[in-house]
């Protein structure tokens, strides 16, 4: 969601926090701003995109030595200049991340001590509450403790002070913030990318940290004031990896990384002749040795990665899952099974939704805990026993693609080697599976080869208001992720069913003004699923058709059919996810929408 950076150095700054801040723009914003410190403080905020605020900079011949910026997407407060930040009290500026669940008592109690508030933000409390501690005499490191110890609810901040020139003070708690080390200069983000073009050296913050900048040395102190020491971490990720290369749109260049996304994510079992349960972390034999039972926890496109991965281990690894809405579980009083294996999906491993659905397991007593995640040092990671990183590596598009495959892809590998622990599959049939996955990178590359038929198929969807999207079993919640993907960018009405539910109710939907997607795969239900279409055919519906070619569905009057180039068998799934986020893509496009930024939407979900 919002985006921060800040540095401290010896040289003009604005350039490095207009990069920075345009490496962050996926995150989905709607406003931008930035504070520096040259003979005082000098701000400038923007509605609109970082370009604009780009502009505003270069005219007013912006420059300093120490800096703070932000991308904001609103939550408390229409989109516009008066709530972008930095939001400034009497010298002190500051840029914040997250949602203050308090902010309203604290603005009163503000308020009655003669604060004035210029905008309608819970973060703008923040910048009171600092100016008011130094009032008393308390330094800045103290005055942003004290401040941060008030305050419920999430955040991630980066302050300055213009009497202070040459410090700036961050503090995190429960949104991610990272430091940036550099060569005589120092910096802060809310993402790695942000800071690839000065430095490859992070340290990533912990919940409760305060730290203190300076251009040579950098303090932490953790949720308690003591001195701590965070390891310094080398960036695996390079400045190419979050650049568009010769695409047109990242969402383009991330579905066409997809072969390389799983062949890195299967990188470790590329060469082994069997699979072993220390891929998902040390210990992890007898972790899954003892669970009876999976319960996941995602959101969004990560749900549907769950809800997929449901079928598989209930099939082959012959135990009880369930799939639970991370947003929807924390807020009900489920009923625990201690020995069920609690499994979390995120791309970003910051989703709050997640974080908080993990915590009420941890509280309800389960012991058995496993990320499934794109971001080594996230926070979902770090509070899981046991996890698996996906290689899909920067996801930028706000509409997930390689994250989804590759999630897909280590939920496979968990079913293989819960169903080997508990004798499921043969030696043999191990080895064929294992083959399968090797292949998947290749699969993967032969169905991007029908972009150019789904083009064909994208300006009719681009004309529609509304969609229908339909699969059976396994290929049910692709059908979901097809019509998230179709509604997320392309802003088309979707919605997914089971094929055979359109007989109760949705059938009503269907006339010629609103076409029919299938997902049609060479299984055990291919008979039925066609039963389904016909009912769609009787009722004058138009049919598109991504069939196996073992399906054996030939084109005709209001039934066209893409024939996918490989049947994959368990792996499906996953290669008929491929035509779908190319469909979204193309139909976007045909709008005119801006596909990488989709209206109202956030790449990383960092509040609730």
């Amino acid at each position: 969601m919002c985006g921060i950076v800040g540095a401290v150095s010896a040289r003009n700054i604005v350039p490095v926090l207009l990069e920075g801040l345009t490496q962050l723009e996926y995150r989905g914003y709607d406003s931008a701003g930035m504070a520096v410190i040259d003979g005082g403080l000098k701000r400038l905020r923007s509605a609109g995109r970082v370009s604009a605020l780009a502009a505003l900079a270069g005219e007013n011949n912006l420059n300093g030595n120490i800096g703070i910026a932000h991308t904001r997407w609103a939550t408390h407060g229409a989109p516009s200049e008066r709530n972008a930040h930095p939001h400034v009290s009497g010298g002190i500026a500051v840029v914040h991340n997250g949602i203050i669940e308090n902010h309203q008592a604290i603005r009163t109690r503000l308020i009655s001590r003669g604060y004035e508030f210029t905008s309608d933000t819970d973060s703008e409390v923040i910048a009171h509450l600092i100016h008011a501690r130094l009032e008393h005499g308390d330094d800045l490191v103290g005055a942003v403790r004290a401040t941060v110890s008030e305050l419920e609810g999430a955040y991630a901040i980066a302050v300055l002070r213009d009497s202070d020139p040459h410090r700036m003070v961050v503090a995190r708690m429960g949104v991610p913030l990272l430091l940036g080390v550099g060569a005589g200069e120092n910096f802060a983000a809310s993402d790695a990318s942000a800071l690839l073009q000065v430095t490859r050296n992070m340290i990533y913050l912990q919940d409760g940290d305060v730290a203190e900048i300076t251009v040579r040395d950098l303090h932490i102190s953790d949720a308690h004031g003591k001195p701590v020491e965070r390891a310094v971490h080398v960036s695996e990720m390079s400045a190419d990896a979050v650049g568009l290369g010769p695409y047109q749109h990242f969402m383009q260049k991330e579905i066409f990384e997809q072969p390389g996304a799983v062949a890195n994510t299967l990188e470790m079992v590329v060469n082994a002749q069997s699979l072993s349960p220390e891929l998902f972390g040390v210990g992890a034999s007898a972790v899954l040795s003892k669970v009876d039972s999976v319960l996941i926890l995602a959101c969004g496109t990560s749900y549907h990665a769950g809800v997929v991965a449901r079928y598989w281990i209930e099939a082959i690894a012959g135990i009880p899952c369930n799939v639970e809405i991370a947003s929807e579980y924390r807020y009900r009083d489920p009923v625990p099974n201690p020995r069920a294996l609690v499994v979390t999906i995120s791309q970003s491993g910051e989703t709050a939704d997640t974080l908080a659905a993990l915590e009420l397991a941890k509280s309800l007593g389960h012991e058995f805990r496993l990320a499934i995640c794109n971001v080594a040092e996230s926070a979902l990671v770090r509070a899981s026993d046991l996890r698996f990183l996906t290689r899909a590596g920067p996801e930028i598009g706000v509409a997930s693609t390689k994250a989804f495959t590759t999630q897909l892809t280590a939920l496979v590998l968990l079913t293989l080697v819960l169903a080997k622990q508990r004798g499921r599959i043969s030696t043999d049939r191990e080895r064929t599976l294992l083959e399968a996955m090797r292949h998947l990178p290749a699969a993967l590359s032969h169905v991007l080869l029908v972009e150019p038929l789904v083009k064909k198929w994208a300006g009719r969807f681009a004309k529609s208001e509304h969609a229908l999207f339909l699969g059976r079993g396994i290929h049910y919640p692709i059908a979901m992720e097809g019509a998230l993907k179709l509604k997320e960018i392309s802003y088309v009405h979707a919605e997914a069913y089971p094929a055979g539910e359109l007989k109760h109710g949705p059938l009503a939907l269907v006339d010629r003004d609103m076409p029919v997607v299938a997902i049609a795969p060479g299984d055990a239900l291919i008979e039925k699923l066609k039963s389904n279409m016909q009912e769609v055919r009787a009722r004058g519906g138009e049919l598109y058709v991504l069939a196996d070619q073992n399906a054996h569905i030939e084109p005709s009057e209001g039934m066209h059919v893409i024939e996918l180039p490989d049947h994959a068998g368990i792996l499906s799934p996953i290669l008929h996810t491929i035509p779908l986020q190319l469909l979204a893509y193309h139909a976007a496009l045909v709008r005119g929408n801006d596909v990488d930024k989709p209206r109202n939407l956030a790449k990383s979900v960092t509040v609730e």
